[in-house]
């Protein structure tokens, strides 16, 4: 397999060593970090339209509910 040299500053080597997993080369790590041969611009788009709109509301729907039940928790437990 064909290899190239990356020249990078100091500082970026060191954070890129600092997520290196053992038993893992740089190359691994690119790899995992860039995700590979997946195509990042695969999702985008995927809740558009009238789809997107109704998964907001759900989404939305669901955070009030949570909010409800620990405002309801919070009092119960302080006497709020």
């Amino acid at each position: 397999m064909a290899t190239k040299t990356l020249t990078i500053r100091e500082d970026v080597y060191d954070r890129l060593k600092s997520m290196k997993r053992e038993e893992e080369s740089f190359s691994d790590l690119l790899e995992r970090l860039s995700g590979g041969d997946e195509d990042v611009m695969k999702g985008f788009g995927v809740f558009a339209g009238e789809e997107g709109d109704e998964f907001a509301a759900s989404v939305e729907e669901a955070r009030e509910r949570m909010d409800r039940d620990y405002r309801e928790r919070a009092d119960d437990i302080f006497g709020q």
